[in-house]
């Protein structure tokens, strides 16, 4: 089967990472998947064309209101993932709301990353339960902690992976461990990310070097980035998006005292977060659970 999925591709996102290893789980099942950055569209008009172009049969799009919007009205047969702006940004918007809630009454299945994801859009859409089957096996965007080989300084780095922009915030957390630095000055945060925003950049980067205890580096490959990530003591995550506030911000530097210091402690986190990672994450349930919902489409399609 021909399907077109429409996702925002900006490179080095979680977005466009996700995008491509759903097009690999449908690819590996034997569809011809047509990738498309949905703000290269402006309306369903050019997407109609596309789909006469390409011949397509069915469709799929990441974010219900940048790419589902867009499937509307076109008598192909498509399914919807929650993006994470849906439920954090989006659905406070009255107009995106409403227009997100179209979408869902026309699309065949829509796929929420997490359960609370999906009681979320439940209770904003009163959807039935089969509407938005809970997906295990994709990544999760909480702290994940790692082992770590510890360097003859007894080094414990923080990584914050993010795109320099406001959304993501990552100067929210730079005060405080400035200050924890100071106090201990083998704890560091490293900032890794593309630079997405020009302006929030050069404030970034301002702020870093005038900052102690805080690195910024560049993006960088795929592979080099996972490498940090296990060589690294904690890696961190910010949202301004997910509702952090400053309370939640002094009991994280709490607990990452406690982790600093106690060993047993770190060594239960990494082992606690490997088993939810294989019972909640599992590459292959993902796959098998996408390729799945996309025979739900053959089927619509006449197939």
């Amino acid at each position: 089967m021909r399907l077109l999925f429409l996702a925002v591709l900006r490179p080095h996102t979680g977005n466009a990472v996700t995008a491509e290893r759903v097009r690999d789980h449908l690819e590996a099942a034997g569809h011809i998947c047509i990738l498309k950055d949905a703000f290269d569209f402006e309306s369903p008009s050019e997407i109609a064309n596309l789909i006469a172009a390409e011949n397509v049969e069915a469709a799929l799009a990441l974010h219900l209101y940048r790419g589902g919007r867009l499937l509307q009205g076109h008598g192909i047969p498509f399914g919807v993932i929650f993006g994470g702006t849906d439920l954090n940004e989006d659905v406070n918007q009255g107009e995106k709301n409403k227009v997100m809630g179209k979408v869902l009454e026309e699309a065949r299945f829509a796929v929420a990353f997490t359960k609370s994801m999906e009681e979320m859009a439940q209770r904003q859409w009163e959807l039935q339960q089969s509407r938005t089957p809970p997906l295990t096996g994709m990544p999760s965007f909480s702290a994940q902690v790692r082992e770590i080989n510890q360097s003859a300084d007894n080094l414990h780095v923080f990584l914050l992976i993010c795109g320099l922009r406001q959304v993501k915030d990552p100067l929210y957390v730079v005060d405080v461990f400035s200050e924890w630095h100071q106090e201990e000055p083998n704890v560091y945060l490293v900032i890794v990310g593309p630079e997405v925003d020009p302006v929030f950049t050069r404030e970034v980067k301002a702020k870093v070097r005038r900052t102690a205890g805080v690195r910024l580096i560049g993006e960088m490959p795929q592979g080099d980035l996972h490498a940090v990530m296990k060589s690294c003591f904690v890696v961190v995550n910010s949202s301004v998006s997910e509702g952090m506030s400053a309370a939640i911000l002094e009991e994280f530097v709490q607990l990452a005292k406690r982790l600093v210091r106690d060993p047993a402690l770190e060594k239960e986190i990494v082992a606690n977060g490997r088993e939810y990672v294989r019972t909640h994450h599992s590459w292959q349930a993902e796959r098998d659970t996408y390729q799945r919902l996309v025979r739900m489409l053959e089927g619509s399609s006449g197939h």
